[in-house]
């Protein structure tokens, strides 16, 4: 049981909080990006181009993108989303999940 309590402790010691917070920050920033996305790409097709969009963000634009949880996308949240989706690493990332580009 101590041996168990000891690794379970060694393990909690190992998390990097700045990895956890940059997890934290996408997740909030893919919910964020949804719903915009949804309204260039139908149905389930639209997650598979969320997270090309958020893989493809910046730290910066990923933080900008978690600020506007919770509030309907502004047209700055939109054209940076639409902006993160033109470039060539996106949509390499669509192409290879057989998705259009964004805003066509």
């Amino acid at each position: 049981m101590r041996a168990l309590i000891l690794m379970a402790a060694l393990a909690l010691a190992a998390c990097d909080p700045v990895a956890l917070t940059d997890k934290a920050l996408r997740r909030t920033a893919e919910t964020v990006v949804a719903p915009v996305v949804a309204d260039y790409v139908p149905g389930p097709q639209a997650q598979a181009a969320t997270l090309c969009v958020v893989e493809n963000a910046s730290d910066a634009e990923i933080q900008a993108l978690a600020r506007d949880v919770a509030v309907e996308a502004g047209s700055l949240t939109v054209q940076t989303i639409l902006g993160i989706g033109a470039r060539p690493e996106t949509l390499a990332c669509l192409s290879r999940a057989g998705l259009p580009p964004l805003g066509l």
